[in-house]
């Protein structure tokens, strides 16, 4: 069954284009800015909108969306206050949303309250950063893709086995460790996602640590599509209440997309 997400990847394949996928934090600093800035992200050419749902502790993420989490959380950020967000999102656009969440907030929701509400919000796919393949039961509705990580570190035979599990597209981590902006693109990249062509016939997302319009050109030259969160995350930050902050974040993503577009 064919959702939002692989439709845009049949898309940019068909226009033979990378893809750029945006993250932001879900309530970071307001649920009404992040509807507009979802918008704007859009705008911007951002193909896939990645929606982080606030948690306590976010083991994944360093120190830039480990506040944009707790932001979110002391405004009152929920996840039923993430799934209205969806909606609203969905109420004036079709770009495809993939909630980036740890296991604990669905197991507090209620798994099966929160499949069900999820895929009627508009919600296309989940990255759950803490639950192993092997630990996952099915999900309870086949429009949600379950999108599955791979480290630098996985071995051959395990990336097989996550890859085979997975749907939407594969997230591969571009480098060990937790998210945030770095000087630059892991040596191995080129290698790592010719090895995980070689399991897989899903399109391959590189993230963690591409913050620079450079480090995006360089990174489309190899994955299927380029992941930023940590540099969008941070130029929310500076200002959020400004005037212009929405029309700033979307010029700094436009720099990124353009350059993932360039290849």
């Amino acid at each position: 069954m064919q959702n939002r997400v692989d439709l845009c990847f049949a898309r940019l394949r068909a226009a033979e284009q990378k893809g750029f996928i945006a993250y932001i934090c879900a309530g970071d600093p307001s649920f009404s800015l992040t509807i507009r800035l979802a918008l704007a992200l859009e705008r911007a050419g951002t193909d896939i909108l990645e929606l982080g749902v606030p948690f306590s502790d976010p083991l994944a993420d360093g120190i830039v969306n480990q506040l944009a989490a707790q932001r979110a959380l002391a405004a009152g950020a929920t996840v039923s206050g993430v799934l209205e967000c969806v909606r609203e999102i969905r109420h004036v656009s079709e770009i495809p949303i993939v909630l980036y969440t740890y296991l604990n907030p669905i197991i507090q929701f209620g798994r099966e309250a929160f499949y069900r509400q999820a895929e009627a919000a508009g919600v296309d796919g989940l990255l759950i950063l803490d639950l192993p393949p092997e630990e996952d039961v099915e999900p309870r509705t086949e429009a949600i893709a379950h999108i599955r990580l791979v480290a630098p570190t996985t071995p051959s035979r395990r990336a097989q086995k996550i890859c085979a599990r997975g749907a939407g597209f594969i997230y591969y981590v571009s480098r060990e460790g937790v998210t945030g902006a770095q000087a630059g693109v892991a040596e191995s990249l080129a290698e790592r996602v010719r090895a995980l062509r070689e399991v897989t016939h899903l399109p391959i997302a590189v993230g963690f640590g591409i913050s620079t319009a450079e480090q995006a050109e360089e990174v489309a030259r190899h994955a299927d599509a380029v992941v930023v969160g940590s540099a969008i995350v941070s130029e929310i930050a500076r200002d959020p209440e400004a005037p212009d902050s929405v029309a700033r974040v979307e010029y700094f993503v436009q720099k990124l997309v353009d350059a993932t577009k360039s290849r």
